[in-house]
């Protein structure tokens, strides 16, 4: 397939895989551009016939419970990104010769020659609140922008819309990036990597190398993390064009080309005028919101990405003191009886539990859901000395009570095999018992929420609600 200006669309057959968030923007954008375009959809419920009647009535051809053919004629397959690349429908296409792109392929393939540059985000985790950080910075310098992706303003809607943008901040996904091969962004940063995603990625390598994707052909900045060796090996790999840095950021002093922390302030030895001697203080680590230790490099990630698009000092400081946490990212929930509740529902994983469980000294810990493939020795050795007591919830709870066995077998831990409603109160009930004046009890599940929960918001909200319960008793 051609650039994408309009021309090209003109009649192509285009095959758009999955409905939902992605799809449906997909398919109406094309459909308006002239390609002839079928949805094929594995579910046939009751939301999927809605949306698919919505597209029928635009041309969209829809194929409802059948997501592993392809059909007839294809030229091209733009697929929702969390579709496995080992599905039996690319498969066939990569037999006929047929590309696939995702949703990010498609929206970079439809800009415009006076398109907004990007400044893309990835990584296992903090990415959301690192682009946030990252698009406060840059209206801070007066910038049109707006925070796209995974988040906010959909993409599609960034590239094709009325509003006119100087600079888009892009969260990005592994997913995402995989079906993005042409993908070029002004300055790009990887925050970590750990496991994560391996049942949609088959391991280790392939889901880094599909994170490592972002820094293709980056012109100004590769931004990695000094303290995760993997970041700084993915920007060694990359093909960059000429003149593009490798900028680190670390929580300890930075040497030439970081960002860091000296004395309570984050400062730049990257983007200044002669970096082995000079550096630019940027903001204080307490503008940062919440300044715990991982969100404070959130914050240094951004300011890295933002210098790199020659936004002063001063819209980093007043942009991180602007900048507002989005809900369930170690949200303070209550006190009661002097023990903080922290709703820290976004943890879904082992890496930003780990973080989480990092921010306080004693803490009782509300952990469990599905585990997605996810081991815990590792994360319950490195806190376990942290921990007062835990209690556990969801489907794999059993895993994460065996890794308390092997390496904290003197924390107390209270097994709830129990999957309704009111599993969280008895859950934050328990907490409350073990708890002491003083501790934190933390939701910080280190699973996702699905086998109990519609998303992990509603597992926040589920764990506020029985913390103002026992507040109101």
């Amino acid at each position: 397939m051609g650039s994408g200006q309009v021309t090209d669309w003109q009649g192509k057959n285009v095959t758009v895989a999955g409905l939902g968030v992605s799809g449906v923007p997909a398919a109406r954008v094309l459909a308006g551009l002239g390609a002839h375009v079928t949805v094929v959809n594995d579910g046939d419920d009751e939301r999927a016939r809605a949306q698919a009647a919505e597209l029928e009535a635009l041309g969209v051809a829809v194929r409802l419970g059948d997501g592993d053919t392809l059909p007839e004629g294809a030229e091209l397959i733009v697929t929702a990104p969390g579709w496995k690349p080992d599905k039996p429908l690319f498969q066939a296409a990569e037999r006929a010769g047929v590309p696939v792109w995702g949703d990010v392929e498609l929206a970079w393939r439809l800009r415009g020659p006076d398109a907004a540059p990007w400044l893309a985000v990835t990584g296992t985790n903090g990415k959301t609140t690192t682009v946030r950080m990252l698009a406060a910075i840059l209206t801070a310098a007066g910038l049109r922008t707006a925070a796209v992706g995974n988040i906010g303003v959909s993409l599609l809607d960034a590239v094709l819309g009325e509003q006119e943008y100087d600079v888009l901040a892009v969260e990005l996904s592994s997913y995402q990036l995989h079906w993005a091969p042409s993908l070029r962004a002004h300055s790009a940063a990887v925050l970590n990597l750990a496991p994560d995603h391996l049942d949609w990625h088959g391991s280790m390598e392939a889901y880094a190398a599909d994170k490592g994707r972002v820094y293709e052909g980056n012109r100004v900045a590769c931004v990695y993390n000094a303290a995760d060796k993997a970041t700084e090996d993915l920007v060694r790999a990359a093909d960059v064009e000429e003149g593009c840095r490798a900028v680190g950021f670390t929580l300890g002093t930075p040497g030439p080309s970081q960002l860091g922390v000296v004395d309570g302030l984050l400062v730049d030895r990257a983007f200044v005028a002669d970096r082995q001697k000079n550096a630019q203080e940027l903001a204080e680590v307490l503008d940062v919101n919440p300044p715990a230790p991982h969100n404070i490099a959130n914050a240094l990630a951004a300011a890295a990405l933002a210098r790199a698009f020659g936004v002063p000092a001063t819209a980093v400081r007043d942009g991180l003191r602007s900048f507002i946490p989005d809900a369930h990212r170690i949200a303070h929930v209550a006190d009661v009886d002097g023990v903080a509740y922290v709703d820290d529902s976004k943890a879904t994983n082992t890496h930003a539990t780990e973080a989480s469980l990092a921010s306080y000294e004693s803490i009782v810990w509300i952990a469990g859901g599905l585990a997605k493939g996810a081991t815990f020795d590792e994360l319950v050795a490195k806190a376990g000395k942290r921990l007062r007591g835990a209690v556990l919830i969801g489907a794999d709870r059993a895993l994460i009570r065996e890794a308390l066995a092997r390496h904290a077998p003197e924390v107390p831990v209270v097994d709830l095999d129990r999957t309704d409603t009111g599993a969280m109160l008895q859950a934050v009930r328990e907490a409350q018992r073990l708890a002491r004046p003083g501790d934190t009890v933390l939701l910080a599940p280190a699973c996702a929420s699905m086998d109990m929960f519609a998303n992990y918001n509603q597992r926040g909200d589920a764990f506020a609600e029985a913390v103002r319960e026992l507040g109101a008793r």
